[in-house]
């Protein structure tokens, strides 16, 4: 028995492990998913920041392309010009090449008036408009391969954003403060690259403690210039998302884990309750021998003729067997009383007692081994009495003196107090034996629990406190020990008058 419950308890602790193994794995999966969306989330944001920052720019251009725009002093047009050249060749691929021209006019001149005058608005988009229809030599022109884009419309936008980094620069400060106010903190780092970058590219660096998410994205796609934003995530953001998840997890486990160990411990608690059952049958019928023997030796004496005529070997015959008798009768008592569910239950003859004097019949009624030494003292008032069941009280005290006398060395004294007020008495029962063990203390009271600080094997089945506690509080009193090991013990009852 005891190599199967090691061989459960095992299987036990496995399936455990195996199971919290299991369920971190499938967490780790559902917060690596969720750290994943967040992470996209995130990116689609930075993209949005990006978006926004570059909508800001091109806002602080006076006119969009093929827009007039004049100098702070008023007399200066600088007129960009886009093109689009498309080459087709013998192969499917198209050659793009976007053109940026300027050209530069003197408002005044265009108009004819003299250099000074403040311009109306009508006036610089009449200029405006002269200016267009004489764009013959420019003063500069750039030209940049855009066959990297998808189609013509990406190609514009690409050519714009030259225009917008020429007249608005791309700056750190700048997209960090909308990052800021979207509530992202990151790393921006501006880059050129020796190509053409068209693909905005995005990496989530998952990990466990350090999640990551970094974003390169083109904001001047002809000339390679890129910013990579990096944010670092915190993990804690990441679980309040999952936090019913996290609960059905923890709820599940703890009440599978339960169940477990619930079983386990059901297991262990029938594995005891078989050894108590089959200590106690080997106990009960190791102490029904010694009546039942005396009383087989007393009946044999009684069928001898020669024996009998003596009258005091009679008398010891017939007392032996009263002796055998009450002591069975004592026995089954002790068992009928201690399978009661109630202390209700047992029932109770309450009388007049004298207490001095159920001691001294304690006293002459002890068993004391051959080779040990016990000094009892009955301090008990002789007038005092008190109201309870004579034979419950006899029983208890029985059974406190066996145990002085079973856990003691060579020599004892056992010694017996009470003092009597109106509404209770308080009777204790004092040994010189080896005492109680600390750890021990909370078990003695319990059915078929026996000390294990005195070597060798005691005779009894562990029921003697157990019953002592059970007969004292059907009387509606209570029973409190103190002890010290290598000292002694003291039981004091308390029971109500």
């Amino acid at each position: 028995m005891e190599h199967q419950i090691k061989t459960l308890y095992i299987i036990t602790m496995l399936a455990i492990l195996v199971f919290l193994g299991m369920q971190l794995y499938w967490l780790y999966g559902r917060y690596e998913y969720a750290l994943n969306e967040y992470e996209s989330d995130l990116s689609e944001r930075i993209i949005n920041c990006v978006d926004q920052y570059n909508a800001i720019r091109e806002k602080k251009e006076e006119r969009a392309f093929n827009t007039t725009v004049v100098n702070e002093k008023q007399d200066t047009l600088t007129i960009p010009t886009f093109s689009l050249q498309q080459e087709y060749g013998d192969s499917v691929k198209t050659t793009r090449k976007s053109k940026i021209s300027t050209y530069v006019f003197s408002a005044y001149e265009l108009l004819g008036i003299p250099e000074g005058t403040p311009l109306t608005y009508e006036q610089k988009m009449q200029a405006a408009d002269l200016a267009q229809s004489r764009m013959d030599d420019p003063i500069d022109s750039m030209v940049f391969d855009s066959s990297g884009a998808k189609d013509e419309n990406e190609a514009w936008i690409a050519t714009k954003n030259v225009m917008t980094e020429r007249r608005s620069p791309f700056t750190v400060k700048g997209i960090d403060s909308v990052l800021n106010k979207e509530k992202i903190k990151a790393r921006i780092i501006l880059e050129k690259v020796n190509r053409n970058e068209w693909k905005i590219r995005t990496d989530h660096n998952i990990s466990l403690w350090s999640p990551c998410v970094s974003v390169s994205i083109p904001y001047s796609q002809l000339q390679g210039k890129i910013v990579n934003i990096s944010s670092d995530i915190n993990p804690l953001e990441i679980l309040p998302g999952m936090w019913q998840i996290l609960m059905v997890a923890v709820a599940t486990s703890a009440l599978l884990i339960l169940c477990l160990i619930f079983q386990f411990s059901t297991v262990l608690k029938l594995s005891r309750l078989d050894k108590m059952r089959n200590s106690f049958i080997t106990t009960m019928i190791h102490e029904l021998k010694r009546p039942i023997s005396t009383l087989k030796m007393c009946l044999s004496g009684l069928d001898n003729d020669r024996m009998m005529a003596d009258r005091e070997f009679k008398n010891e015959i017939i007392m032996e067997s009263k002796t055998a008798i009450d002591n069975l009768s004592a026995y089954f008592s002790k068992l009928r009383d201690i399978t009661f569910n109630n202390v209700e239950q047992i029932p109770l003859n309450i009388q007049v007692v004298n207490l001095h004097g159920l001691f001294d019949k304690v006293i002459k009624a002890a068993v004391i081994p051959s080779g040990k030494m016990v000094d009892f003292r009955n301090e008990i008032d002789k007038n005092l009495e008190i109201s309870a069941d004579q034979s419950h009280l006899f029983n208890i005290f029985s059974n406190l003196v066996e145990n002085a006398i079973k856990y003691s060395g060579e020599t004892v004294e056992i010694k017996f107090v009470a003092t009597k007020s109106d509404e209770e008495v308080e009777i204790s029962v004092l040994d010189t034996g080896i005492g109680i063990p600390s750890n021990e203390m909370k078990h003695i009271f319990k059915r078929f629990y026996r000390g294990k600080n005195f070597p060798g094997e005691q005779p009894g089945i562990g029921l003697g406190l157990a019953y002592v506690k059970l007969l004292i509080e059907a009387h509606g009193g209570e029973v409190k020990v103190e002890s010290k090991e290598g000292k002694g013990t003291c039981f004091k009852i308390n029971l109500p008058q």
